[in-house]
C-alpha cells in the first residue's frame, strides 16, 4: 500500500454520512442532492483550544442512470485523481448490484466557511436547519479536511447502491430492459435513436454515436445512417 492509498483509507475512516437523503437516486430524470460536508480544520492539532469547524458546501449531480454494455461502468466529474481512485477501488471490492446501469456524476462545490464552533454544535444547528425546511435532498457528510472529496465519493456511492434496485425495477416495469431480437436492449436503441436526432440538429458531436454503437458492436447496422450526417 503506497502512501496515497493509506491516506485515502485514512480519509475513508474519518468519513461518515451524518443525514442521508430521504429520497433515492431518480430513475428517469437527473438527481440534486446538495450537501454540506463538515471536517476539523487541518490545523486542528495546533490550536487545541480554538473551537472551529470547516463547512464546505455544493451539489452533486446524478445523471439519469442508463443501460450500457454488460460490465460496470461509472463516470466523475470535478472530483480529484485520489477520490477517483478511491471510487475504482470500491467497484473492484464490491462491484454493483446490478452490471450494465452506468452512473454519472458531476461535482460542484459551492462554498467553504469556518465557523467559529464545534462540530457537534454545527452539526446541531444544520440538523435543525433542514427540518424546518424539510429537504428531502440534503446531506450531512463528515470527512477529513485534507481529503474531503473522498468523503463525497463514499456518500455516492452508497447512495447508488441503495437506488440500483429501484431503478432496476421501475426500468422493467417499462420494457427498458428488455432486449431486442439482436440482444440489444430497448432503453439502448431509443438512446441511440435520441443521439442521431441531436446529431443531425447539431446538437452532438457525431463521434459519440460512433463510440456508443462501437460499444453495443452494432456500428454495421448504422453505418449508412451514420455517414449521412456527414453529407451537406
Amino acid at each position: 500500500m503506497d502512501i496515497d492509498d493509506v491516506k485515502i483509507q485514512k480519509a475513508v475512516e474519518h468519513t461518515e454520512i451524518l443525514r442521508a437523503p430521504k429520497q433515492s437516486l431518480t430513475t428517469f430524470g437527473t438527481t440534486n442532492i446538495y450537501y454540506y460536508l463538515v471536517t476539523e480544520p487541518a490545523y486542528a492539532e495546533l490550536t487545541p483550544n480554538v473551537h472551529e469547524t470547516v463547512v464546505r458546501e455544493g451539489r452533486v449531480i446524478a445523471e439519469k442512470p442508463r443501460i450500457v454494455t454488460p460490465y460496470y461502468l461509472s463516470s466523475l466529474e470535478g472530483f480529484s485523481d485520489n477520490a477517483r481512485r478511491y471510487f475504482d477501488s470500491l467497484v473492484k471490492t464490491y462491484g454493483t448490484s446490478v452490471q450494465g446501469l452506468l452512473y454519472a456524476y458531476r461535482n460542484e462545490p459551492k462554498e467553504m466557511n469556518i465557523a467559529s464552533d464545534s462540530l457537534p454544535a454545527v452539526v446541531a444547528k444544520l440538523n435543525e436547519d433542514l427540518d424546518k425546511r424539510g429537504d428531502p435532498l440534503t446531506a450531512i457528510i463528515k470527512g477529513l479536511d485534507a481529503m474531503w472529496d473522498v468523503a463525497i465519493i463514499k456518500f455516492i456511492f452508497e447512495m447508488t447502491q441503495r437506488s440500483v434496485d429501484n431503478n432496476v425495477r421501475q426500468m422493467n416495469a417499462r420494457g427498458l430492459l428488455a432486449m431486442d431480437d439482436k440482444g440489444i436492449p430497448v432503453e439502448a436503441r431509443a438512446r441511440i435513436e435520441g443521439m442521431f436526432i441531436q446529431a443531425k440538429a447539431g446538437d452532438l458531436d457525431p463521434r459519440v454515436i460512433k463510440d456508443e454503437l462501437d460499444r453495443w458492436n452494432i456500428f454495421p447496422e448504422y453505418e449508412d445512417r451514420f455517414l449521412s450526417l456527414f453529407l451537406k
